[in-house]
């Protein structure tokens, strides 16, 4: 506990959304009387979970809550190891306002790629934004002129991960990966003013993004 202690100090809002996160997952494990499926019988699960067709009114807040939503306690685990260790530092980094409201951006960005290649595959889990937070702690590596070997190797190991294994969502990755390559250097900047406004563009673009997929296709007139 100490470990996790020290390395989640001055970090707050990764602690707690590391908190909800299992909170979630114990809430959906008892429901459902399961740790290795806590999603089909879990009313809690079932209406945070991304799954396209679900996607309108209230339910575009799936594309939020899912990101705090996982399928077993292995993908628990490995996530918020991944969080803890990786989330800490970038928030010490930028500061906790701007990671609270670039992780909220990650998260729809990830939905929006799920919503926009896989509409109707259900898809649960922080690994989205998680893939954009190796991304900004490689800008964060480059910019103190650490070694870059580790960030890049994690990330890496990730990347090719989400090829080669099998239930991985391909588009929730790639999404997360994208949006945190685009937004790394701004969010990473010495000016507290410059990550902020780049958290936000992240945000706003990335509600955009999650309600684009969604929109109903026009009918053709003849």
């Amino acid at each position: 506990m100490n470990v996790f202690r020290n390395v989640l100090r001055g970090a707050p809002a990764t602690t707690i959304i590391a908190a909800v996160c299992v909170a979630v997952f114990c809430v959906s494990a008892l429901q459902t009387r399961s740790l290795t499926q806590v999603v089909w019988g879990s009313s809690l699960a079932e209406h945070m979970i991304l799954y396209g067709p679900e996607v309108t009114g209230l339910g575009y807040s799936r594309a939020l809550t899912s990101g705090f939503l996982h399928l077993d306690a292995t993908h628990l685990f490995l996530n918020m190891l991944m969080l803890v260790l990786v989330g800490a530092e970038v928030e010490r980094a930028i500061g906790t306002g701007p990671f609270v409201v670039a992780y909220g951006g990650f998260t729809l960005a990830s939905a929006s790629m799920v919503l926009a290649g896989a509409f109707g595959v259900p898809t649960a889990g922080a690994s989205g934004a998680l893939f954009a937070l190796m991304a900004v702690l490689v800008a964060l590596a480059y910019r103190r002129h650490a070694d870059l070997i580790a960030p890049l190797t994690l990330l890496a190991v990730n990347v090719g991960y989400t090829f080669v294994a099998t239930n991985v969502s391909v588009w929730g990755h790639v999404g997360g990966l994208l949006v945190g390559a685009l937004v790394a250097w701004p969010l990473t900047h010495p000016s507290k003013k410059a990550r902020w406004v780049t958290a936000w563009v992240c945000l706003g673009l990335s509600v955009l993004a999650v309600w684009l997929p969604t929109l109903p296709t026009a009918t053709p007139v003849y």
